[in-house]
């Protein structure tokens, strides 16, 4: 079993535990019932200063470990406003990645930036929770969608997320999983570095799969991304955005350390 069997089965146990509780009841028809704008997540990525980094606040991961000891999410999101993201991922799986859904929260109400909520989503109940919460993206992984049926599946949370006027990135590794992003008309496709399976990392992924990613489609760069010059050779591969967490998070300066990602000396 691959680490990303592991966290799906909890993920899928997680969701079985929760359903139909309390805090979860009604909670499809108040997502659909709020009032509330989102900020553009999409948008952010296409129409400010490049590079654009959509910077991620993540407290540890199961391949590396505890990653920031003095973890603070609003903190972290007020740094990364003021070093010049384009927008912020936050992690919410509370078991692997030391996340939890309430950062969604209390980081909207500090900063005026657009949020994914960036989890292991499988269900519709969490994209009416992201919703409700205060995200205006959500990741959608295409490897945590085996079997046959992958492309029908995701299509169906995508189209469920963006009634609710939400941004979709939707999450792949290879050509095979690039297709099937295509298929259901992703129009936000990150492309992860980082072999879910394995953990390894290669830049290369984003340079082989770039030219595939048709015109019109936001291409971004996740994982693996530790410099400046990272952001230059995959920019100059066709990422238009840079989602990067660990290198920044391992750094005491966010604010400079983001700065200095995008071009700043």
């Amino acid at each position: 079993m691959t680490i990303l069997d592991e966290i799906l089965d909890h993920k899928r146990a997680e969701l079985e535990r929760v359903r139909g509780g309390e805090a979860f009841r009604g909670l499809g028809r108040r997502a659909e019932a709020l009032p509330d704008p989102v900020r553009g997540f999409r948008s952010a990525l296409i129409d400010g200063e490049f590079p654009r980094v959509i910077a991620e606040i993540k407290r540890r991961s199961p391949s590396r470990g505890e990653i920031r000891p003095d973890f603070e999410p609003v903190a972290c999101a007020r740094a990364y406003s003021e070093g010049g993201a384009a927008a912020l991922s936050v992690l919410t799986d509370e078991r692997y990645f030391g996340g939890h859904v309430d950062f969604l929260e209390k980081i909207r109400g500090a900063v005026a930036l657009p949020l994914l909520r960036k989890d292991f989503v499988i269900d519709a109940l969490q994209i009416d929770e992201a919703r409700v919460r205060g995200a205006d993206a959500v990741l959608l992984i295409v490897a945590g969608f085996p079997g046959p049926d992958c492309a029908e599946r995701l299509a169906a949370l995508r189209d469920h997320a963006v009634r609710l006027f939400l941004d979709v990135l939707v999450e792949v590794h290879d050509e095979a999983e690039l297709d099937v992003a295509l298929e259901i008309g992703a129009d936000l496709i990150g492309v992860n570095n980082r072999d879910l399976r394995t953990f390894e990392v290669d830049l290369a992924v984003t340079e082989r799969l770039a030219p595939r990613v048709p015109e019109g489609v936001v291409l971004v760069a996740e994982s693996g991304i530790l410099s400046a010059r990272d952001v230059e050779r995959l920019g100059d591969s066709g990422a238009r955005a840079f989602l990067v967490g660990e290198s920044l998070m391992r750094e005491a300066d966010l604010a400079g350390a983001l700065y200095r990602l995008r071009g700043g000396t």
